[in-house]
């Protein structure tokens, strides 16, 4: 599944930035209120003793963090830049960093966010929950950058002298392992951030079915699949990765039966899985001893995409009907369906299928006609289409069009041998 490897965690990264209220900025009145929950009471980490003693260094830290907060970044970068720049407190700096860390990444500067970040943390000055907030926020930002490996680095840090584990940081190591291919790994640590909360993402199932599929572990990845479409049976995304999952340890039956079911309840919404299914009956019918059979279900699935206006009439889908129609041996009927895709297609493919197929049943002159449009629109493969342009000459009795062709067909590495061969025989070489 790396084709497709979107498994992403990061389509909402929080970004921590509740440092306003930070003990070294607290009114002696707060001294009645009940303590704030310590989040990190194991930490290894000896507390650093705070420096921020002037008013103004206070006062335009807050006002630039709030800025950053509501978005205004011209006046966050106004406050706090000087701050970063000429402060006498570190403890100053290391929060103005954090707010300019928060406004790289707002504005997509994900490189800027993390060299901000690793400043801030160097100062070394952060009362320990603000510091391992920001050193957690740090490998979100590397993971966000595809630094992997750095953020697998920075969340061991992060566990070992935090003295904490969540389910969230096994995920996100989980993520970046399985980025680097590190499927055992990545295995262990989903299923370790799994059983530590009761409410697992999504996600994590597509990164554990990922690693199963890719490590070799076909059956576990598809009884996952199946696990979780059940308990997610209207979620076209859930559907959809488990349909990978499924056709990537080639077990066909059951991804047809899982689109089948939601044909069937009307929950098939995107082009592409009508698509897929019909794939799917195609690749199972060339597995049989007669594939004719699934081949008309694959021309039935996508009729009734067109019909239900979900899948668009294309040159692409006439196309696949018509493989499937020729699968089938139906043979009109598939150049019934290449020829409407032959004005749809930006290419000239539809119209050598066609010709190929009237090729065989001894239409010459239609055959030429189409092989020669399918030519001069371009495809692929020019060498047998003037292979097949040379055999349609043929049938028409007109050997030095067909000897022509096949000189053309001889200029071509893929059918020079066979070209050449045709035309000694005919004593044209």
């Amino acid at each position: 599944m790396k084709h497709a490897r979107g498994l992403t965690m990061l389509a909402g990264i929080a970004l921590l930035l509740g440092v306003a209220s930070s003990p070294a900025l607290a009114r002696k009145s707060d001294d009645a209120k009940p303590k704030k929950e310590v989040l990190y009471p194991n930490a290894t980490r000896v507390e650093p003793k705070l420096d921020l003693s002037s008013v103004k260094d206070q006062k335009n830290l807050n006002d630039g963090l709030d800025a950053v907060n509501e978005g205004d970044k011209a006046k966050a970068e106004q406050l706090l830049q000087p701050i970063i720049d000429g402060s006498k407190s570190k403890y100053a700096q290391a929060l103005a960093l954090q707010g300019m860390a928060s406004l790289h990444y707002n504005d997509g500067d994900t490189k800027g966010a993390i060299a901000a970040l690793q400043r801030s943390l160097a100062l070394g000055v952060m009362p320990n929950d603000t510091y391992f907030q920001l050193m957690y926020m740090l490998a979100q930002f590397q993971l966000a950058d595809e630094q992997y490996q750095a953020a697998l680095d920075t969340i061991a840090k992060w566990r070992a002298e935090g003295k904490k584990e969540t389910a969230d940081s096994y995920a996100l190591e989980g993520n970046a392992d399985y980025r680097l291919g590190k499927y055992p790994e990545a295995i262990a640590a989903i299923t370790k951030a799994k059983s530590l909360t009761d409410k697992p993402q999504p996600t994590w199932d597509q990164i554990l079915m990922a690693s199963y599929a890719e490590s070799g572990q076909d059956d576990k990845a598809a009884a996952l699949a199946t696990s979780q479409l059940s308990s997610n049976p209207d979620d076209p995304n859930v559907l959809n990765n488990a349909v990978a999952v499924l056709m990537q340890a080639h077990k066909y039956p059951e991804a047809i039966q899982m689109l089948e079911k939601a044909r069937a309840a009307g929950k098939l919404g995107k082009d592409t899985q009508y698509v897929n299914l019909a794939k799917l009956y195609l690749i199972s019918g060339q597995d049989s001893s007669d594939p004719a059979p699934n081949a008309l279900k694959a021309q039935q699935v996508l009729e009734d995409g067109i019909g239900k206006g979900v899948l668009k009439p294309d040159a692409e889908t006439y196309v696949l009907l018509g493989q499937s129609a020729e699968i089938g041996n139906n043979i009109d009927k598939a150049i019934g369906y290449y020829n409407k895709a032959i004005p749809l297609a930006s290419n000239g493919e539809a119209a050598l299928r066609a010709g190929r197929l009237l090729l065989s049943e001894n239409k010459y002159s239609q055959a030429k006609g189409l092989v020669q449009q399918a030519i001069d629109k371009g495809v692929q493969h020019k060498g047998t289409a003037y292979m097949l342009l040379a055999e349609s000459e043929r049938g028409l009795k007109n050997k030095p069009a067909a000897i022509a062709a096949m000189k053309k067909a001889a200029q071509d590495p893929e059918t020079a041998a066979k070209a050449r061969d045709w035309l000694k025989k005919t004593g044209a070489e």
